[in-house]
């Protein structure tokens, strides 16, 4: 049993240690671009910004699919389609692969913002997201 036990452990462990190394090359890449110093609350506030989106007029926000606890599943508001938890703490795959961060930057950002994020706000978001 205590084996069972420690290799459950040790199987949930490693996502969470590589999500925190793939968070820090994602920072030191931001910074290499020109970010400055990177801050989780600059983060949290940009999460719940409204954008007024210029075909519909809506405004969105990524708290408006990704909800405001980043532990809890989200939908995406015109398709339904269930979006899983952000935080690593709850999804250790979240932040595991950096083609997947920045295409759903990329995607995200234009949808929610109407244009690609700074590599400054990338980290604020990432830093925020990682806290989670």
């Amino acid at each position: 049993m205590k084996k069972i036990v420690l290799t459950i452990l040790c199987l949930t462990a490693v996502p969470v240690a590589a999500s925190e190394s793939v968070v820090e090359q994602m920072l030191s890449s931001y910074r290499d671009q020109g970010a400055g110093n990177f801050s989780e609350a600059r983060g949290k506030m940009m999460w719940s910004e409204k954008h007024i989106r210029k075909k519909s007029g809506r405004q969105v926000s990524c708290a408006t699919c990704h909800t405001t606890d980043l532990t809890r599943a989200g939908s995406h508001t015109r398709t339904g389609k269930k979006i899983d938890p952000m935080a690593p703490s709850i999804n250790p795959t979240r932040l595991s692969d950096p083609a997947k961060i920045r295409k759903w930057f990329k995607r995200n950002c234009k949808w929610t913002i109407g244009r690609e994020c700074t590599p400054q706000e990338k980290g604020d978001f990432l830093l925020f997201i990682q806290s989670k």
